[in-house]
């Protein structure tokens, strides 16, 4: 649920009028440090037993199905999905303008170095889920991968 929160006209410091995580970040990676390490030793195991104790969830698998992502935007908003459409159609078109192009530098006759830029195979996106959910979040991690041309984008 997209809640919207009108700050034209505040006065006052509309950090205060803003969800946010009371964390102190420091006793956050200590707290997590077993978990990851955990996760490094026995992978997917890991993974299935801190879903279960965190979530209340049992995974049989790590990729979410096909039919459950298809499910899940049938049932979205239309103007909601309209809105994600645009967004993700406006974060497109700004990417694709900045994309590097080859630069190839004549340093001496017959010889050159060029500059190419070279998109990583595979990257992992973090996506928090918390006081709030942000899709922009997606949108501005996913757009930009794909267009750099990444072969494999993992969102958690």
């Amino acid at each position: 649920m997209l809640n919207r929160i009108d700050l034209r006209g505040v006065d006052t410091d509309p950090r205060g009028l803003l969800p946010r995580a009371r964390l102190d970040v420091s006793q956050a990676v200590e707290t997590i440090r077993p978990l990851v390490e955990a996760v490094r030793e026995h992978g997917f195991s890991a993974v299935q037993e801190a879903t279960a104790r965190f979530d209340g969830v049992t995974l049989d698998e790590l990729r979410v199905p096909v039919e459950t992502i298809k499910a899940a935007e049938q049932s979205l908003d239309p103007d909601v999905r309209a809105a994600l459409l645009e967004a993700i159609a406006r974060a497109r078109r700004v990417h694709e303008d900045q994309r590097r192009q080859d630069t190839t530098t004549q340093v001496v006759r017959g010889g050159t170095v060029t500059e190419r830029w070279v998109p990583v195979e595979r990257v992992g996106l973090y996506v928090p889920g918390g006081l709030a959910m942000y899709p922009s979040t997606v949108v501005m991690n996913v757009v930009p991968a794909q267009v750099a041309g990444v072969d494999a984008l993992v969102v958690v």
